[in-house]
């Protein structure tokens, strides 16, 4: 059996970092994040940015080839927020239920009543970094709508209030590990282990 990739997980966010091992067991071998290590300040412009800096920070502080992700939370009645800002919507060091508290006041301020009115996505950018400068990235976009209120003890973040259109209705809290196969985060994962599989194919062409 090939030895499976090793990539050092730069998240230092416990429930992305289960998640991320849950969707890449078998195809990732991940590694944790170096121990003592200061939280990337994540100031870029876009969600692309803030993955390539939290690989790259982690890639040159472990030494190895590292992974990260950044997710954002993209409402149409909102103009696109919280969008890149999702993880501190609601201030410096929000707890998960600000930050829901927060966007379901907003799109009350607006008045976004329906359905059709709290449209949604979610969207991830993946990331791997090797010490030699080498990227390698994917996304992953899953449609949706936002709930009325939280639904679910499940999952985390926005995932109480997120209803995918491709569900049956339930909120990605309700949903569990079900959620995996269709979230944004499950699908750039397994897209980036599928370049993964491409390039170490390729490297043994070579």
């Amino acid at each position: 059996m090939p030895e499976l990739p090793r990539l050092v997980c730069a998240s230092a966010n416990p429930d992305k970092v289960a998640e991320m091992a849950l969707v890449l067991e078998g195809i990732v071998e991940l590694l944790p994040r170096p121990q003592g290590l200061a939280d990337v300040v994540e100031d870029a412009d876009d969600l692309e940015g803030n993955a390539r800096l939290k690989a790259a920070a982690v890639c040159a502080a472990a030494g190895a080839p590292a992974v990260s992700d950044d997710t954002g939370l993209e409402v149409d009645a909102l103009g696109g927020a919280p969008g890149v800002h999702s993880a501190r919507y609601a201030g410096a060091r929000p707890s998960y239920a600000d930050n829901v508290e927060k966007l379901l006041f907003e799109l009350q301020r607006v008045g976004a009543t329906s359905a059709e009115d709290r449209t949604a996505r979610f969207r991830t950018v993946v990331m791997a970094v090797w010490p030699d400068g080498t990227e390698l990235s994917a996304q992953g976009i899953v449609e949706g709508a936002i709930a009325e209120g939280p639904r679910g003890s499940g999952g985390f973040g926005y995932d109480s209030i997120f209803v995918p259109s491709e569900g049956d209705g339930r909120t990605f809290g309700e949903m569990g590990d079900d959620k995996h196969a269709i979230s944004h985060r499950g699908r750039a994962l397994r897209a980036l282990a599928e370049a993964l599989g491409v390039v170490a194919a390729e490297l043994r062409r070579a």
